[in-house]
């Protein structure tokens, strides 16, 4: 079997927080969960509670370029 082709001299790392908190639809929209899910959570309503594990797309462009650079094959 024949080996693939370099495609480069190195390969990029990818952050590994970033590709756990944001992911990218099939349309190509960037979308992150919410924060605040992991304690506290008793006196909350249950509204709340079900907004929060809601995702949301990014608005700010810098930030989506920032996420793109850390996790380059998302």
């Amino acid at each position: 079997m024949p080996r693939k082709a370099s495609t480069g001299k190195f390969k990029m790392k990818t952050h590994k927080a970033t590709s756990k908190r944001f992911r990218l639809t099939g349309s190509g929209m960037l979308v992150r969960t919410k924060g605040g899910k992991s304690h506290l959570r008793r006196r909350t309503s249950k509204r709340t509670k079900r907004l929060l594990s809601e995702m949301i797309e990014v608005k700010g462009t810098k930030i989506a370029q920032r996420v793109r650079r850390l996790a380059p094959y998302l």
